[in-house]
């Protein structure tokens, strides 16, 4: 019959301390690879968290820099909106009173027109000399009319300084005449809006 071997339970407890021990040692060196990866994504997202605000702060600044060019950008712009209208208008205002000077110097050539077909007799004899005198003053005046002369309105209308130039008072029995113009001594214009010359007239009283 086989003697069978007894193992002592102090060397199995002993056989169990070794392997504990050992357990505890692979434990205590897988612990700090643990640590160090844990480590390293901290770092990382650390240094992602950095380079994201370093991100924002650089798009802030660009958002900065657009919005100050864009608002100069703008300026511009009305600025030289507001010079091409400007310009532009003053265009249309110097072709309007480009002729001003030789319209005005013209006036009294009108006005010798007026007093000689006034002061002409239209009888048979001069009928040709009256009818050639005033197909030239009409042609004239057209093409002065033509250019934006028009003649102000004063005989019978109220006195206004803005158009009319008093030479002098008279007294008048209608009442109604009061403050009008009741004679035109010259004639007035403006040209394209703009006077020219006043009516010179008597304002009754």
């Amino acid at each position: 019959m086989d003697e069978t071997k007894k193992t002592d339970p102090k060397d199995q407890m002993e056989d169990f301390e070794d392997i504990h021990i050992e357990d505890n040692e692979t434990i205590s060196e897988e612990k700090p690879i643990e640590e160090t990866d844990m480590k390293l994504k901290q770092d990382k997202e650390e240094k992602k968290k950095v380079k994201k605000d370093k991100g924002s702060e650089e798009l802030e600044n660009l958002q900065v820099k657009y919005d100050e060019l864009n608002d100069k950008y703008l300026r511009l712009f009305s600025e030289f909106d507001n010079f091409r209208k400007r310009t532009l208008k003053e265009k249309i205002e110097l072709s309007k009173t480009a002729s001003e000077d030789m319209i005005t110097n013209l006036l009294p050539i009108i006005d010798d027109f007026e007093r000689a077909l006034q002061l002409m007799p239209q009888t048979e004899e001069n009928a040709k000399q009256f009818e050639g005198t005033n197909l030239i003053y009409n042609k004239l005046s057209k093409t002065l009319q033509q250019k934006g002369l028009e003649e102000i309105t004063a005989l019978g209308e109220t006195f206004d300084t803005d158009y009319h130039e008093a030479i002098t008072n008279i007294p008048v029995t209608d009442e109604s005449m009061k403050g009008k113009v009741v004679d035109v001594i010259q004639k007035g214009y403006n040209l394209n809006g703009k006077i020219i010359r006043f009516a010179k007239v008597v304002v009754g009283i």
